[in-house]
């Protein structure tokens, strides 16, 4: 009984599994570095969206004083 072939296919099967396991290590790596990279971005998104924030406020506090100093202009009669 040859044997030859048998052994031949489970070593096929056996490089296809560590092939397969390999890749899928590497998979949940990159899966890893990515899910980090996105969290990453979202603080960065959170913080931009913050100071875009405090901005609009500024400029907001800035255009009522603005309207304020014209209509006591008006008023005044100048």
């Amino acid at each position: 009984m040859d044997t030859g072939p048998e052994i031949d296919q489970f070593e096929l099967l056996e490089e296809k599994i560590n092939g397969l396991i390999d890749r899928v290590t590497a998979l949940r790596k990159e899966k890893e570095e990515l899910a980090e990279k996105a969290h990453i971005q979202e603080e960065k998104i959170s913080d931009l969206t913050a100071r875009m924030e405090r901005w609009k406020e500024k400029r907001d506090r800035a255009r009522q004083k603005i309207i304020a100093l014209l209509e006591k202009i008006e008023q005044a009669g100048i």
